[in-house]
């Protein structure tokens, strides 16, 4: 198995804003604004709950000025180790052994009712 280096990274602006009581989106709209960035309520609202794939330049200065914090503390790049599967790897099964087994003594059965009995078709 090859081992793959994956970049990733920890957006740590929600965290960063409990530490100095900011909780709302809102109040976040409002402090970029006065430092002349409008954000809607819901872009405020997306980049404290996600993480974002693209930010501006001046929106991220904004944020560090905001919560008084490095670019790195904000943004904390990390590196993420994987194996990648190759063809070759034992630990692969066929398709049909892939599928989950069955717990023991349970069986699908078919319910019919005594008087009709089964019916030929």
């Amino acid at each position: 198995m090859n081992v793959q280096k994956r970049v990733d990274f920890h957006w740590n602006l929600r965290k960063l804003m409990a530490d100095r009581n900011l909780w709302k989106s809102t109040e976040l709209v409002t402090l970029l604004r006065s430092r002349g960035i409008t954000l809607s309520q819901p872009q405020a609202y997306r980049l404290m709950t996600g993480k974002p794939e693209r930010i501006n330049s001046r929106v991220f200065a904004a944020l560090c000025d905001i919560l008084d914090c490095s670019p790195a503390e904000l943004f904390e790049p990390v590196v993420v180790m994987q194996g990648r599967a190759t063809g070759t790897a034992p630990d692969i099964l066929p398709a049909g052994e892939a599928r989950p087994k069955k717990a023991p003594g349970v069986r699908r059965v078919r319910v019919v009712d005594s008087d009709d009995g089964p019916r030929d078709t």
